[in-house]
């Protein structure tokens, strides 16, 4: 499925969130009290609450069913082109990176500690400090799965160092056509490589994932340097098939690579920047010269797809996924009291709750844990990665004082329509009053 995203679709300032709110409340409460005050609107049915529905239960993994690949596909993503042939599963470590305990692949707990969560539809997971290294809980942290777009952390791991983030380049159609998700790249349009990040890490575009593997040399040779990286960070359930994430053969990673390669990823000042920032205004690109219809394209604001950076109290940032094979996934960090965890979600599920719902969960979960809980540890990847620092990099904190952002206009249009809801709700209500008094006099 292409999926366009829409240039007036971002919402990332806490005032546009609040109105928002606010509208939508106003609107369903309005709506509510006409019912309950004069009964059902004649030819509008109500809603009724489903009667039935489908039990939750946990996916169980403790006899390994992904030990070794992936579970198998449901559609053709990962059939290899003409002339090609399925890469073989990658070799599994012995022992366990990490340490004997994270070779387990049910639910891995510290000594003492309680129940997890329920609710939790990830069918792998991993909590670990995101300083220290230690894994503090897991369920079937090396059990291989697909990325989705969180693989996006190890294309920024490899591009950041490598080019210029003042560096313009100019949109392509290929950059356009790109499949997926699209943040809005356009033929023609200048953008910055920092510009481009931003679309990789805050909006997921497919196009800018593409914008930038052609500046690595194309999609081949950037799948092998992100390939490497993952090889020598030891996150050796990680193979790249695609740089965007869209699924591709031998496509795969763990719940425990994923922590590692994001905390790798954090080492990084900018990727540290953007995965904690809301909301930026993209560029847009001119009108195709060859069709005399078409029109200037303007700029637009892009917003972050992570849910938990604007709902979670101490939330640092992190990267969503979901393709049809993955499912949904999930990697996020969150701070509190000092200490910095970050966790993961693979093969999740949107019910009962949300992936960033669940996750909180999790971190709720793992900071309630006495200090030197752990299961298992994280390689110290400073060691091996030429130029990065074991000091995990700091998102820049929001203050007081920094001044409200402008509402866009994309925002206030969609404000507008809101706002129209509720006056002809209104309208509703007070034409029902008027029609119940004529009809009193007759």
């Amino acid at each position: 499925m292409i999926i366009r995203r829409h240039p007036h679709r971002a919402a990332g300032a806490a005032t546009g969130r609040a109105i928002r709110r606010t509208a939508a409340t106003s609107v369903a409460g309005l709506a509510a009290f006409s019912v309950v005050a004069f009964g059902p609107l004649p030819g509008v049915s109500e809603a009724q609450p489903s009667t039935t529905t489908t039990p939750f239960t946990t996916p169980n993994t403790d006899d390994c069913p992904n030990k070794t690949a992936p579970p198998p596909p449901i559609d053709t993503s990962e059939v290899p082109e003409p002339g090609r042939t399925a890469p073989a599963a990658l070799p599994i470590p012995s022992p366990p990176i990490g340490g004997k305990q994270l070779g387990g692949c049910g639910v891995i707990l510290p000594s003492g500690a309680g129940p997890v969560p329920e609710g939790i539809s990830a069918t792998a997971w991993e909590v670990a400090d995101l300083d220290t290294g230690k894994v503090i809980a897991a369920k079937d942290p090396h059990g291989r799965y697909r990325p989705a777009s969180t693989i996006k952390v190890l294309l920024a791991s490899v591009a950041i160092p490598a080019l210029d983030v003042n560096k313009t380049v100019i949109g392509t159609q290929d950059d356009a056509n790109a499949d997926g998700t699209r943040v809005g790249i356009g033929p023609g349009g200048t953008y910055t490589n920092k510009q481009l990040f931003q679309a990789l890490i805050m909006a997921s575009g497919n196009d800018a994932a593409h914008a930038i593997s052609t500046q690595l040399g194309g999609d081949e040779a950037t799948v092998a340097k992100m390939n490497a990286l993952a090889k020598q960070l030891q996150a050796l359930d990680t193979r790249a098939a695609t740089p965007s994430g869209l699924d591709g053969p031998g496509m795969s990673t763990s719940a425990y690579d994923l922590a590692l390669l994001f905390r790798h990823a954090m080492t990084l000042p900018l990727f540290a920047e953007l995965v904690h920032t809301e909301q930026v205004d993209f560029p847009g690109f001119p009108a195709n010269p060859k069709d005399p219809d078409d029109k200037d394209h303007p700029g637009f604001p892009i917003a972050n797809d992570n849910h938990l950076l604007y709902e979670y109290d101490g939330a640092i940032g992190g990267k969503t996924g979901y393709t049809d094979d993955a499912r949904q996934t999930f990697v996020a960090a969150a701070q509190r009291n000092g200490h910095r965890l970050v966790v993961t979600l693979l093969k999740a599920d949107v019910r009962p709750f949300r992936p960033w719902e669940q996750a909180a969960k999790l971190l709720d979960y793992a900071f309630a844990l006495p200090g030197g809980a752990s299961i298992g540890s994280m390689p110290d990847e400073a060691a091996k990665t030429p130029n990065s620092s074991v000091a995990l990099a700091s998102p820049p904190a929001h203050t007081d004082a920094e001044p409200a952002a402008e509402p866009e206009s994309g925002s206030n249009n969609h404000e507008l329509r809101i706002a129209l809801m509720v006056g002809g709700t209104i309208l509703v209500v007070v034409l029902l009053l008027a029609a119940r008094r004529v009809s009193r006099r007759r």
